[in-house]
C-alpha cells in the first residue's frame, strides 16, 4: 500500500504532467528528501540519466545536490515559501553527478496538493 506522501507526489506529478514534460525550463517538485520528482531537463542538467535516477537519491537534499555556498540560500527560501506561502527567485549552484557545478537561477513557488505544501521549482542555467 502506498504511503500518503507517495500518493501526493504521484498526484501532483499527474496534475502538472504538461509542465514537467513541456516546459523549456528545468523543473522539480519537492515534498521531502524522499518524495520529489523532476523533468528530464533537470535530471540531464545535473548529469543524471533520467528523472527516476535523480529521484532515487534519498540523501539530505542540500548536501546531495547543492554546492555548500548555496545550501543555506535554498533552505532559507524554501522555509519562507512554506511558512508564508510566497514565491521567490534566487541563485543556486548545483552539484553535477559526474562532478563539477552548474550555476542557476531558481524560481521557487509554494503549491498545495491534498492539503500538503510542496515547492515547485523552475531552474534556468546561467552561462
Amino acid at each position: 500500500m502506498e504511503t500518503k506522501e507517495l500518493e501526493i507526489i504521484h498526484g501532483i506529478s499527474d496534475q502538472l504532467r504538461q509542465i514537467l514534460s513541456s516546459s523549456d525550463q528545468s523543473v522539480y517538485i519537492y515534498l521531502d528528501d524522499i518524495h520529489k520528482v523532476c523533468n528530464n531537463r533537470f535530471a540531464t542538467l545535473l548529469g543524471y540519466s533520467s528523472p527516476e535516477e535523480w529521484a532515487r537519491v534519498a540523501n539530505n537534499f542540500p548536501e546531495a545536490f547543492i554546492e555548500p555556498e548555496s545550501q543555506e540560500i535554498l533552505v532559507a527560501h524554501y522555509q519562507k515559501a512554506m511558512d508564508k506561502l510566497i514565491g521567490s527567485e534566487f541563485p543556486v549552484t548545483w552539484k553535477k553527478k559526474p562532478g563539477g557545478k552548474v550555476r542557476t537561477s531558481v524560481i521557487l513557488v509554494p503549491i498545495l496538493y491534498s492539503g500538503k505544501k510542496l515547492a515547485l521549482h523552475f531552474i534556468t542555467e546561467l552561462k
